[in-house]
């Protein structure tokens, strides 16, 4: 995938972005689902629900394969966007990807996001029998993957489904790194409460993050708002009265309990609020985890927090 290049003759806005940008949009996942069934039939419920987009984690160990679970929810859904969030770049050679990318996106229509990250769990890739190499050297890895995907992705045959090419979003929020490769490469940034993601804990952390990636683009000569910037939950839990919340918050479980990460339990109101102030600290797309069973907090986000959101500007 080439990087952008000053001008931005060969790098157009992509549609998505385009359309996403008009309304502020919510995706999800559903953790601890027990098996293919109870997967598919989440995904059909937010689909139904009006969610914008479903996405899948990248961590075999523990969860179905990302690429196997897209291509079947391609097969599906007919409507939500489909999200790799995000495809650690060592778990497969880049021709490998770009062809599984490349099958989600015609299977889906058209409708795929191509997430891709440079890998934060040691102990993940220890199991899959891969060395992890420091913080510098994975970052380069994410790089050079970039750059080989476009042509990849290009001399496919049959090729994606979208045009001008799949959208790119690149995990995390590294100020010298990685959201420098986000104005390079990228179409979406994301970054969040989460070790993991960019350690966003905080809106003045949203902020900061937002003026730098702001000032990456300038530094090559990219419109700031070709990129939709996105926010992730790493846990959404909602609740219509503080007693109700409490109930959840004691049964409940939370995903990456041993990270550094910061789940939301909250009202109605009290999320509306929250996500408000994300917006108004630059964010204009969001993906939580949400518990697949929790058929509550997704009614509630369905009902509530899309129309409280839906009206102001991404």
């Amino acid at each position: 995938m080439t990087p952008y290049a000053p001008g931005g003759v060969d790098w157009p806005v992509h549609p998505w972005v385009a359309e996403s940008r008009r309304s502020v949009r919510f995706s999800v996942v559903g953790t601890f689902l027990n098996g293919w069934p109870q997967l598919r039939d989440f995904v059909l419920r937010a689909e139904d629900l009006g969610f914008a987009a479903y996405w899948a984690n990248d961590h075999p160990g523990r969860s179905m394969d990302c690429w196997s679970v897209l291509t079947a929810m391609a097969m599906v859904t007919t409507r939500i966007r489909l999200i790799s969030l995000v495809s650690c770049v060592y778990y497969r050679p880049p021709a490998l990807l770009a062809r599984q990318a490349a099958d989600a996106d015609i299977l889906s229509g058209g409708r795929l996001v191509l997430g891709l990250g440079a890998g934060d769990d040691a102990q993940e890739f220890g199991q899959l029998g891969l060395a992890f190499p420091p913080a510098g050297a994975r970052q380069q890895q994410l790089a050079q993957t970039l750059e080989s995907t476009r042509g990849y992705l290009g001399s496919l045959r049959p090729g994606p489904v979208q045009q001008p090419r799949i959208p790119v979003l690149i995990g995390g929020g590294g100020e010298r790194t990685t959201l420098r490769l986000v104005a390079q490469y990228a179409d979406v940034s994301n970054f969040g409460p989460h070790e993991w993601t960019g350690g966003a804990f905080s809106y003045a952390d949203v902020r900061r993050k937002c003026e730098v990636l702001r000032q990456h683009c300038e530094a090559i000569g990219r419109p700031f708002e070709s990129i939709l910037r996105s926010h992730y939950t790493p846990l959404l839990v909602l609740a219509g009265t503080q007693a109700d919340l409490a109930r959840k918050k004691a049964s409940i479980a939370v995903p990456d309990a041993n990270l550094r990460t910061a789940p939301l339990f909250a009202t109605v109101d009290d999320a509306v609020t929250h996500y408000q102030a994300l917006v108004d600290a630059g964010m204009q797309y969001f993906l939580a985890s949400v518990d697949g069973q929790d058929t509550q907090t997704m009614d509630l986000i369905a009902q509530y927090l899309l129309p409280a959101l839906a009206g102001r500007p991404g």
